[in-house]
């Protein structure tokens, strides 16, 4: 279960930068992405997130990718492959977002 759930997109854009990162790292457990994507913010849209998230992903060095692998272990990973982690990240990531605009906050 993720601390960041359904934050919304706009939320997530306006968040001071350790938050963002904070909340991405919960994503896929890799500190050089979650900040990658955080500093490339504000995303126009989810597409753009994703699109970016599967970008970095591809930069990953294999040890990296190995630990990010070892994050997800309670997921269905078929194998061990970069295309099975975008995956894994991209369902993660919709999962913190939430609904478009997010959930209210109370």
């Amino acid at each position: 279960m993720l601390m960041h759930q359904g934050i919304g997109l706009d939320r997530f854009n306006g968040m001071a930068r350790a938050r963002a990162v904070h909340a991405l790292f919960e994503v896929c457990c890799n500190v050089t992405w979650a900040t990658t994507l955080a500093d490339a913010r504000p995303y126009p849209d989810r597409d753009a997130l994703l699109a970016k998230a599967d970008v970095e992903l591809l930069a990953l060095s294999q040890s990296d990718l190995d630990r990010a692998f070892d994050s997800v272990v309670h997921e269905r990973v078929t194998q061990r492959s970069v295309t099975e982690l975008a995956r894994v990240v991209h369902g993660r990531i919709y999962q913190m977002l939430g609904p478009t605009g997010g959930y209210p906050e109370y």
